[in-house]
């Protein structure tokens, strides 16, 4: 559960960090990550790295090894070969734990239990001395400061999930790692979350956010890492991945295709062709998005051509 509850007896203090006093080491380093069981191989290789105050979305197919690289890093599961280390840290050391957030994508607190009590009893489980004020102070970041007697079993399912979020983020920790954070709110509650991060990212909290939500990843992530058969396949900012298709201008004569052509490039195709004689109608400048880039990524062609942006 969310807190590294899965960790429970490893206290979180803001005295344990082993990191350099003098650099400000990345949140998350993944270096040759290998991790197997048995003949099967669920990483092979990975390399990534999550810088302070960085938003960085981790995409693959079910089985693709995004749980085994989350378990890896919250010290669950030991690599077999590689290193991971967060805020400087050998994942799995205390210093690590001190510095991570974790919460779950099926997660279960106490029905009986209220807003309050629960983040108390975090508190006590993670060895943090914030008290009523950090508790106070979470339930406000997740718009949840108005309900602090509620009862768990009292809530919706978007308020549960806010509720472990503010867990998560008990001992003010550097690094979140989030499982489908917003895989069971409505638009609204989505909107919320987003938000939260935002804020998060303007604190300086690094946010590994693994979901299949391609929508969500493409809005909120600063850059994105695509995992297929326990490898990186593509790596970048949504924008990058993202790239342009081409442009088609609808002519006199019909559709002409420019393949190599881009939105800037718009202006000077239309003059060309009306110098050369061609009436022109409309211009669509052909973008891939994210998810076809994720498709194209994991071996799985597009069922339709790319997106158009139209324009007259």
């Amino acid at each position: 559960m969310g807190g590294l509850a899965g960790v429970e007896s490893t206290a979180r203090r803001g005295s344990e960090r082993c990191c350099d006093p003098t650099q400000v080491p990345p949140a998350l380093s993944v270096t040759g990550l290998r991790k197997a069981y048995g003949s099967v191989q669920a990483l092979r290789g990975v390399d990534l790295e999550i810088g302070t105050g960085e938003l960085f979305g981790l995409l693959g197919p079910n089985g693709a090894g995004k749980s085994t690289l989350v378990k890896v890093a919250c010290g669950l599961v030991r690599p077999s070969a590689g290193a991971v280390d967060v805020c400087g840290c050998p994942a799995g050391s205390p210093g690590a734990h001190a510095a991570l957030g974790y919460l779950a994508e099926l997660f279960r607190f106490p029905d009986w239990c209220s807003a309050d009590e629960l983040l108390g009893l975090h508190q006590e489980l993670t060895g943090s001395m914030g008290g009523a004020s950090e508790r106070r102070a979470l339930l406000e970041l997740v718009e949840l400061g108005h309900v602090p007697d509620r009862r768990v079993g009292a809530m919706s399912k978007g308020m549960q999930q806010r509720l472990g979020l503010a867990q998560a983020l008990i001992g003010d920790p550097k690094l979140l790692l989030l499982d489908e954070p917003t895989s069971a709110l409505d638009p609204s509650g989505r909107h919320t979350v987003r938000a939260l991060l935002e804020r998060l990212r303007e604190r300086g909290v690094s946010v590994l956010l693994n979901s299949h939500l391609l929508s969500e990843v493409e809005l909120v992530c600063d850059r994105v890492a695509i995992i297929n058969g326990g490898e990186v396949v593509a790596a970048g900012t949504p924008e990058q991945l993202s790239r342009a298709g081409g442009v088609e201008v609808e002519t006199a004569s019909g559709w002409r295709t420019f393949a190599d052509g881009t939105r800037d490039d718009v202006p000077r195709i239309v003059r060309e062709l009306v110098n050369d004689g061609e009436e022109v109608f409309g211009v669509r400048v052909l973008t891939s998005t994210l998810e076809d880039a994720y498709l194209e990524a994991v071996g799985r062609a597009p069922a339709t051509p790319a997106g158009a942006e139209a324009g007259a």
